[in-house]
């Protein structure tokens, strides 16, 4: 009953903020240039006075996770993205002149870009200061006010993100909101004028429902299968040099991690042993190395151990990385004799399990990806230009790297976001800007205009001659 009565009053709080956050920004709808930058360099000031603080806090909800991971994929991005954002904005912010055509000379068109308004976003729990921090940022560059429901599985980290956006912005400029699942539904289901969510695809479509009740425009920035090409020509070491990180950092609990890997048959059991040789370099004595995190829970300690016993039901062949004690500090789990009706190749891992699938011919690891749904990210390991030309030209997927693993994030000046199943819409860089701008045309006539020559009444001489013009 406690808790009825707690939700109930977080969502009656919640839906009051939205409502100040609204009037607030109607009563200045557009704010200019210099607060945006005021904005923007307050928090990257309190980020960075924050960094330790987040850091710890977040190694409090996973039990363990690497400062380093933390620092360099949450506290980084979020620094590099302030930056880069400030660097760019007066040039995002100006109006773009289009060409109004002879048609309607003498007239000018334009387009401006204008806040939205209140801007929604859902955070989840695998990287919750940079999915977070980073539309927010994009957010407030675009001149919207913003309010961002946490993960209930981060409160430690959510706190310190609580305390440093409440020394410098009032909750009518920027809100915390934090819950369970009933928090999270009427989240989605208020009024925002565009709405962010980051996590599952199973979730996204309740959420894309919700959101369709108020015609909310919405960014999905799901997942999927993201599967790591090996082409004939890659070497194998070099490939799992370049490929592991993806799939170690935070556990391999990040969206873009590779989810499982096509191989040569041939190279197959050279793959597994650079792998392990590899990952025992980059993390030895794994039992007590610092630098590899846990499993954030019992619950999802729990999913990743039903799918790796199900595997091993239907017949896969399981070669641990390391030797793992604990299921909450789980080195990566190679998988092979992999079958479609195993769970591991269903649905997003989310985890550091790694199916390995032999191929005979590269069309063949080609069609595989193409039989199913289209990934948020896709690998491709190869030194042939021709090679990476081909599987672009035939696969379809939310971004790539070529030779590299889940960088293609971190690039600031490219659009992220997935595409069917792995998510829909953009943001980073310029489009992220245009994703919370309303894209406004204006079109201005002065004391002459022509359009009072297609008036009624109708079938002059004059008419005539214009229609045939423009009619050709």
């Amino acid at each position: 009953m406690n808790v009825a009565i707690d939700s109930a009053a977080s969502i009656n709080t919640m839906q009051a903020t939205f409502n100040e956050q609204l009037t607030q920004f109607n009563a200045a709808p557009s704010p200019n240039y210099e607060l945006r930058v005021a904005k923007l360099t307050k928090l990257k000031q309190q980020i960075v006075k924050h960094q330790t603080q987040l850091i710890e806090a977040l190694k409090r909800d996973y039990g363990h996770r690497s400062h380093h991971d933390s620092l360099i994929s949450d506290i980084l991005p979020c620094i590099n993205h302030i930056n880069y954002s400030l660097k760019q904005l007066k040039s995002w912010m100006r109006p773009s002149r289009r060409h109004a055509g002879l048609l309607l000379s003498p007239a000018s068109v334009s387009v401006q870009y204008q806040p939205l308004g209140v801007i929604g976003i859902i955070v989840p729990w695998n990287f919750p200061i940079m999915l977070s921090m980073g539309p927010l940022v994009t957010a407030l560059a675009a001149g919207n006010n913003a309010m961002l429901k946490m993960s209930e599985f981060t409160p430690e980290t959510n706190q310190v993100i609580r305390q440093l956006l409440a020394e410098i912005f009032a909750t009518t400029e920027v809100a915390i909101v934090e819950g369970e699942a009933d928090v999270a539904a009427a989240f989605s289901s208020l009024p925002f004028n565009h709405l962010l969510f980051t996590g599952s695809t199973q979730v996204g479509r309740h959420v894309m429902r919700a959101a369709a009740e108020n015609l909310t425009p919405v960014t999905l920035e799901l997942g999927g299968k993201s599967p790591t090409i090996i082409a004939d020509d890659m070497p194998i070491e070099l490939a799992v040099e370049r490929m592991i990180y993806g799939k170690c950092l935070n556990a391999g609990q990040i969206c873009v991690a590779p989810d499982y890997v096509l191989c040569p048959k041939a190279k197959l059991e050279s793959f597994i042993q650079a792998y392990s040789n590899h990952f025992q370099k980059m993390y030895p004595d794994f039992e007590h190395n610092q630098d590899y995190g846990n499993i954030i829970n019992a619950r999802q300690q729990q999913r990743l151990q039903a799918v790796l016993e199900d595997a091993k039901a239907k017949g896969a062949t399981i070669t641990p990385a390391a030797p793992s004690s604990s299921i909450s500090k789980l080195a990566t789990q190679l998988i092979t004799n992999v079958t479609p009706d195993m769970a591991v190749m269903q649905t997003e891992i989310f985890g550091p399990l790694l199916p390995i699938i032999p191929y005979g011919t590269l069309d063949e690891a080609i069609n595989y990806i193409k039989a199913h749904d289209r990934p948020l990210a896709l690998y491709i390991m190869s030194l042939d230009s021709k090679v990476q030309q081909h599987i672009l030209a035939q696969t379809h997927s939310g971004g790539v790297s070529i030779n590299e693993t889940v960088l293609h994030v971190a690039a600031d000046d490219a659009p992220f976001g997935g595409i069917g199943p792995s998510g829909m819409g953009h943001y980073h860089g310029k489009e992220g800007f245009l994703t919370f701008s309303h894209a406004k045309t204006v079109l201005k006539s002065g004391r002459f205009s022509t359009s009072r020559l297609v008036h009624p009444p109708y079938g002059n001489k004059l008419q005539a001659l214009l229609l045939k013009f423009f009619l050709r």
